[in-house]
């Protein structure tokens, strides 16, 4: 992977990943038998903007110095004091700035552009994947008490009685699930990263772009739970919960990849649709004025640093951008089980499409990959032409 820095006065980070041809091994970009030049993905922004050119990012030094602020009982900058000063460990107090893995980061157009869509399940694979996913929230949804009645209810019912009666959930039982969801939706990625990463060393080859993405989405999920459980700490009983099925899904995940890594990710999209749809309905409900308790509750400082949120932004604002991370983990996943995992590159390992697409659209077929790639090499080559048509200008 090479990082490198253009202009200046772009301001703009690029990000190339190289990766070989399956039959010559020389270096540049396969995909199904094709051979390409490394392509860009952009760090801060989710797709190019229809021109072709590249959004402008900020700096890590921008986003850093951007959130220097004053840490509660102390007269230092929050960037020069990070562990207290009795601390025996270096384990930091708070971090600001843009510290982590890729992720997307949403415009206010793209945030509404979701839909709830589902994929067809039509090969045995694809049914069993989708079957296990609905038994799987069947089960939780019954342990937790989640019900979704779509019998209208009395008229004139107050928000207790509608909770009462199970036609809503209070805002702990909103946060309970999401703090279930997230500490297993982590999973997959990390599993997958990790297999793929063992088998690149066992066989000494490249991976085709597919352990960054998987590790970002594992990531990714990981931070909603970091965000949520600065809301609600989790109960006793809820770790123990949590404990023993990532226990049990860590493990047969593990053993299920290592055979057929197509019907692991099929899975993983189907359990994605899921979770755009608890979202979804969370958002229909915060948004109709249902968990009074949400209406103006502040964003959590990690989640305006992870999105890039305004100061002033709400806790709606943070679940609206979840869902849209979640819908990329649809398609991607989605798109990723239609693709051959030993020859075919990962497209999105170079760069993503907006939430335009990824909202509206529940896949790639492999065709639109191997299409999606090639204009992400056009588009590198331009930018390659404008740098060195400056080099030039400035000689």
């Amino acid at each position: 992977m090479i990082r490198t820095s253009l202009a200046k006065s772009t301001r703009l980070t690029l990000k190339l990943r190289a990766v070989p041809c399956q039959a010559t091994q020389r270096g540049a970009l396969s995909l199904f038998g094709k051979c390409y030049v490394p392509a860009v993905r952009q760090l801060a922004t989710s797709s190019a903007p229809p021109n072709g050119t590249l959004t402008t990012t900020r700096t890590h030094q921008e986003a850093t110095e951007g959130h220097k602020q004053e840490l509660p009982g102390s007269s230092s900058p929050a960037t020069s004091q990070l562990t207290k000063a009795d601390a025996v460990s270096t384990v930091p107090e708070m971090v600001r700035g843009d510290w982590v893995l890729f992720h997307p980061v949403y415009s206010v157009d793209e945030l509404k552009a979701v839909e709830v869509l589902h994929h067809d399940a039509k090969t045995f694979s694809d049914k069993i994947a989708y079957g296990l996913v609905k038994l799987a929230r069947t089960m939780f949804d019954l342990v937790s008490g989640y019900k979704h009645i779509e019998t209208p209810p009395a008229p004139g019912m107050t928000i207790a009685e509608l909770r009462k009666a199970g036609y809503l959930l209070t805002e702990k039982q909103w946060l309970e699930r999401f703090l279930f969801l997230e500490s297993i939706a982590g999973v997959p990625g990390m599993v997958a990263a990790t297999l793929r990463h063992l088998q690149s060393l066992r066989l000494m080859r490249r991976d085709s772009g597919w352990i960054h993405t998987c590790l970002e989405e594992a990531e990714n999920e990981r931070m909603h739970l970091m965000t949520f459980m600065t809301i609600r700490q989790p109960s006793v009983f809820l770790r123990l919960l949590v404990l023993g099925a990532q226990g049990v899904f860590y493990n047969l995940f593990f053993l299920t990849y290592l055979f057929s890594p197509k019907s692991c990710h099929r899975f993983v999209g189907y359990l994605e649709e899921e979770a755009v749809i608890t979202y979804t309905r969370c958002i229909a409900d915060l948004e109709a004025g249902k968990i009074p308790e949400w209406t103006n509750h502040p964003a959590p400082e990690i989640s305006i640093d992870y999105w890039r949120l305004p100061s002033d932004a709400k806790l709606l604002d943070v679940i609206y951008s979840v869902r849209s991370d979640e819908t990329t983990h649809r398609f991607v996943n989605h798109s990723l089980a239609n693709l051959n995992h030993t020859t075919d590159v990962n497209p999105f390992a170079l760069r993503e499409p907006d939430m335009h697409i990824k909202g509206s659209k529940i896949e790639f077929q492999r065709s639109e990959s191997e299409q999606y790639v090639t204009e992400s090499h056009e588009i590198m080559e331009q930018h390659s032409q404008q740098i060195q048509a400056k080099q030039s200008g400035g000689n």
